[in-house]
This record gives structure tokens, sequence and C-alpha cells, in this order.
């Protein structure tokens, strides 16, 4: 793969994430944390946890993908 096809396809991605993060900057996953095995019982702790995206990230990632996919001469 060319380096200049490498670096449209990065750009976009960049831009596509910059713009997902605009439009939900908050979202949250399930993680286990404890396990515990007593004889035949198993228990199993999950918790929610929350991540937030600062817009000032979703624009600069947004920048750096419009920076990387914009044509270049030479």
């Amino acid at each position: 793969m060319k380096p200049a096809s490498l670096r449209f396809f990065a750009g976009l991605a960049l831009i596509l994430l910059g713009l997902a993060a605009l439009i939900r900057p908050d979202f949250s996953y399930t993680k286990d944390s404890h396990d515990a095995k007593l004889g035949p019982l198993e228990f199993t702790v999950k918790e929610k946890e929350s991540v937030h995206i600062p817009t000032w990230a979703a624009l600069a990632a947004m920048a750096v993908g419009v920076a990387l996919v914009w044509p270049r001469k030479g």
C-alpha cells in the first residue's frame, strides 16, 4: 500500500472518529472486575464504566484528519 493512500485512510478514520465523538461524547461499557469461586459456586462482579471524550479532543482529531487527507503538492 502506498504511503499516500495509507495517510488518506488514516485521515478519514480520524475524521469519522472525531465526528462520532462530537455526536456522542459519552459511552459506557461493562467490565468484569472480581471473580470468586467458592466450591461449585462462582461469583462475578460486573462494573459499568463510562468514558467522556472532550469536545477539544474530537475537534483536534478531525483537524489532524483533515490535514492528512488534504492533498499536498510535490
